[in-house]
């Protein structure tokens, strides 16, 4: 009797850690997000840019405070798992996993975005709101190993602009860093001209394929730092700082708050796949917790 209280001890520590974790991530900037909104302010010379980047510093305080949604739009959860040596992962894991996900939702609350209905109901709309922000399926779980000797989840929550705006296409390199670079611009540029939500911070991955192009942007959002910059991210970003896009369109030198970028391994052949998700204002919405 007493192995079986253990046992469900432990889930029910699982499951709150995820819960607590997804609402810290729909609700809070990180620490280096909030750094660069400072530094973003005290460089901006526009002042209706200026404003706009104190309000939604301000409003990030605010949601944190309150555990409350940075956005209307809260967030689909996408969740990255760290996988170390002497660590299992079993299907009781994950369905305490899936539960803690439904709680954080449930508490947070979630915005109701869930479709009912078969699959061409799903797809047009035709079934109806589940008015259950619980009713919110994650999306399918990207695992990867590590030498840590832990068992860490990563969650993020994605909003609907940056999908919306994101690409994930194949470039021809033609042996030329600048041209795979210079493309992926031109791709940021007019997905932050049209997102609505700058300033952006623009992920990128670069794979041999669709999959592992976006899973490796997915990668760059969980593990990237607005203050650990390289010298390709730092291209991106200040190229496109200088569009004058600014703060929600209104132009202004702030477009972008920073790149994470992650390049995979690479087949010999003529072309790279990249994947680009121009991160929205309040994103990459992100927090971490070792589960065990």
């Amino acid at each position: 009797m007493v192995k079986v209280f253990m046992i469900m001890r432990n889930k029910n520590e699982i499951i709150d850690k995820v819960k607590e974790c997804l609402i810290k991530a729909a609700s809070t900037f990180s620490d280096d997000k909030k750094e660069v909104y400072r530094q973003a302010i005290e460089r901006e010379t526009v002042k209706t840019a200026k404003w706009v980047l104190e309000t939604t510093l301000k409003n990030a305080e605010v949601s944190e405070l309150n555990r409350s949604p940075l956005c209307d739009d809260s967030g689909i959860p996408h969740l990255f798992l760290e996988i170390g040596p002497n660590q299992n992962v079993d299907g009781e894991l994950l369905s305490c996993i899936r539960e803690g996900v439904i709680a954080g939702l449930r508490e947070l609350p979630g915005r109701p975005m869930a479709i009912k209905g078969d699959d061409k109901q799903r797809i047009d709309q035709s079934g109806g709101l589940d008015l259950d922000p619980g009713a919110l399926m994650a999306a399918p779980i990207l695992l990867k190993s590590t030498d840590e000797d832990i068992l860490r989840l990563h969650i993020l929550m994605h909003g609907g602009g940056p999908e919306i705006r994101g690409k994930t296409f194949r470039i021809f390199h033609k042996h030329k860093v600048s041209v795979v670079t210079d493309e992926i611009i031109d791709w940021a540029v007019e997905a932050s001209g049209k997102l609505g939500c700058s300033p952006v911070t623009v992920a990128i991955g670069i794979g041999r394929s669709h999959f592992e192009a976006t899973s490796l942007m997915l990668e760059a959002m969980v593990f990237g730092n607005h203050d650990i910059q390289n010298d390709v991210e730092k291209e991106i970003t200040d190229r496109l700082n200088k569009s004058n896009i600014g703060p929600l369109g209104l132009g202004g030198n702030t477009t972008a708050l920073g790149t994470f970028i992650k390049v995979g391994p690479q087949r010999a052949s003529g072309v790279r796949i990249v994947s680009m998700r121009p991160c929205c204002s309040i994103e990459p919405r992100k927090a971490s917790v070792e589960l065990i």
